[in-house]
């Protein structure tokens, strides 16, 4: 299948597409012409890409995954450096999340003390 039936199929638009292939997570072949030509397995690629990248995974970190991939969920076989590469994006994640908690707090304590200061009446916004 050339590259716009492709993306009708996935729903994914054909720069996307290209950039997947850039990155070495499709391979399609070339026709006659130099078009791009797609598998019919590249719907179920393009599925797992789309999965995967909505768990936060980098696509460099996608290349690394996909050949233990299978299923549209997908699911992934236990293959080399997979639970690591998972536990890894997990840990950065919650280093994340801290982060933006401590944040948060801080946020929360300054407007709490600026609060404190204004005056009955005299708040931001009064007129």
């Amino acid at each position: 299948m050339l590259i716009g039936e492709l993306s009708r199929r996935t729903g994914v638009h054909a720069h996307q597409l290209r950039y997947y292939e850039s990155q070495g997570l499709l391979e399609p072949g070339r026709g006659f012409n130099g078009y791009r030509e797609y598998a019919d397995d590249a719907v179920l690629t393009v599925t797992q890409i789309r999965r995967l990248l909505g768990a936060g995974l980098s696509t460099q970190e996608i290349a690394d995954l996909l050949p233990c991939a299978t299923g549209d969920a997908p699911d992934l076989e236990p293959c080399s450096e997979l639970l690591d590469t998972l536990r890894a994006r997990l840990e950065d994640l919650d280093e994340r999340i801290d982060t933006l908690d401590r944040s948060r707090r801080a946020l929360r304590a300054y407007i709490g003390a600026a609060e404190r200061r204004v005056a009955p009446g005299h708040g931001a916004g009064a007129s």
